[in-house]
């Protein structure tokens, strides 16, 4: 999906360290900030991180960003639990 909206392949495989990385801006650092947080069980979203999600995005935008991480996570384990392998939805542009 990544690459029909026109992100880059490198963009995409650099997701692995967005932290360092400088392919991302600021306003993708805090929205895969914020989705981490949501993701990984050993973390939470800290009232300081969600002040800076607030301060960043309107209301409608927070719950739709919050919306699909957490549709993603629920599909991951769904898939996941029921044995569903990947589609291959992507593949790297270099390898057809």
């Amino acid at each position: 999906m990544g690459s029909t909206l026109g992100i880059p392949d490198a963009k995409l495989l650099a997701l692995v360290d967005w932290e360092s990385n400088p392919l991302f801006d600021e306003t993708e650092r805090l929205v895969l900030e914020y989705a981490d947080a949501i993701t990984y069980t050993d973390r939470d979203v800290s009232d300081e991180l969600f002040a800076r999600v607030r301060a960043r995005f309107d209301e409608d935008s927070i719950v739709e960003l919050t919306e699909i991480v957490a549709w993603e996570n629920a599909s991951s384990k769904f898939n996941r639990a029921l044995r569903v392998p990947s589609q291959g939805l992507w593949r790297r542009a270099d390898r057809g």
